[in-house]
């Protein structure tokens, strides 16, 4: 008799961890109000079409870049091929700054920095996300998660002169003079959306494992030299 009482509070603690888990995932209802800064371009719903942007039903465990039909930026039909997967974490992060997650996105927008509202409009979208409990991702919070860069980190002023010594690993692949042969250039790539980006390979929020191995090699320094470096590239 006292095992089996064990185990009934067990489950009823488990269950009580389920909904609160849910409730983590944000308000739906605030969230279709948060939607409204992404109308202009996004829709989601049984009648939803893709307008400047794709419809976003089904997001959760899309690869990005995926829509048939929808003509797609390169800098985003890369991030697809790269294997970047629409989950809590990366939408969390393209949301707050696009340009963390897709640098040359020709989508207009500069991200939503209150990371409740964040949560709120993704728990708002999974409404349209084919069963949403088998869908990858990392765990989620009602607060979201912070991707920004700290401003210090901005803040720093590389040496081009540094950055230079240290761009022999990027010229292996990146054209110095800017072309564009399979692989994205970033010759007079502005500096902070250079930082940006290699912050986010070091967070493993992008998800090519070879730059986030270069990335993860280098200190904010070094990240910010080479920023100067290819910013200032002729």
């Amino acid at each position: 008799m006292h095992t089996l009482l064990v185990i009934i509070a067990v489950l009823t603690a488990t269950l009580a961890v389920g909904k609160a888990g849910a409730s983590e995932l944000g308000d739906g209802d605030r969230g279709a109000a948060v939607f409204a800064q992404c109308k202009g371009c996004h829709q989601v719903g049984p009648s939803a079409k893709d307008r400047i942007g794709p419809n976003l039903n089904g997001v959760f465990g899309r690869r990005a870049g995926e829509i048939d039909g929808f003509s797609y930026s390169k800098s985003m039909a890369r991030a697809g091929a790269d294997n970047l997967i629409w989950t809590q974490d990366t939408l969390d992060a393209f949301l707050e700054n696009p340009k963390a997650l897709v640098s040359r996105t020709r989508m207009s927008f500069r991200g939503i920095k209150d990371a409740a509202d964040r949560s709120d409009l993704l728990a708002y979208l999974r409404r349209y996300s084919d069963d949403p409990s088998n869908i990858p991702e990392a765990e989620p919070t009602i607060t979201g998660t912070d991707h920004s860069v700290d401003p210090e980190i901005l803040a720093i002023q590389g040496d081009p002169e540094y950055g230079e010594y240290l761009s022999s690993e990027c010229t292996t692949c990146h054209q110095i003079d800017g072309s564009d042969d399979g692989i994205p250039s970033i010759t007079l790539w502005p500096e902070e959306d250079f930082v940006v980006a290699m912050h986010a390979y070091k967070e493993k929020v992008r998800p090519h494992p070879v730059m986030q191995l270069m990335a993860s090699r280098l200190s904010d320094e070094e990240i910010a030299a080479l920023a100067a470096y290819f910013k200032g590239l002729e």
